[in-house]
């Protein structure tokens, strides 16, 4: 029988006492998105500069934040919206680029739209416009945001999703 061990990062399988290395044990990036959503009930999105898609704000997880001052960080930095999270709405796991996603629902505080090295536009958009205009993986998870009922944990290869 072995038992596997993870030993300062270094993966090993323990064959009684014999210890033989065995490949690198995961690496996972971690990012946060918030679905800010106004009294109006319209959701904030942001227009990437890189791919001009439509998207949630959002980004990675710096090391020492936690994921609701890293929320607060990213939509502040890519749409100058102050925010509070209230709840976290889902988990999602992009399995080509070993990224999980942590999305949070948000309510504005203070601030006004603007855009960043990150964000093209940004702009408050109701339900109707996100169905047109963002991309699956992404339209789901504001969708989710609006279900008070479960946290949605999904996986998607970035295009469709693999698990509900």
């Amino acid at each position: 029988m072995c038992l596997d061990d993870y030993v300062a990062g270094q993966a090993y399988r323990r064959w009684s006492l014999l210890e033989v290395p065995v490949s690198e044990p995961p690496r996972h990036s971690v990012s946060v998105a918030g679905i800010v959503v106004d009294e109006a009930g319209r959701v904030l999105t942001i227009q990437r500069q890189d791919n001009l898609h439509w998207e949630p704000p959002g980004g990675v997880l710096e090391m020492d934040e936690t994921p609701e001052a890293g929320t607060v960080r990213e939509v502040l930095e890519e749409t100058g919206i102050q925010v509070e999270v209230e709840r976290l709405t889902g988990v999602y796991k992009n399995m080509q680029r070993g990224v999980i996603a942590l999305v949070f629902r948000c309510k504005p505080v203070a601030g006004a739209l603007s855009t960043s090295d990150e964000s093209r536009r940004v702009a408050w958009k109701d339900r109707a416009a996100i169905l047109e205009e963002m991309t699956l993986v992404y339209r789901v998870r504001v969708e989710d945001a609006f279900d008070c009922e479960h946290v949605a944990v999904r996986s998607h290869d970035g295009n469709r999703i693999l698990s509900d």
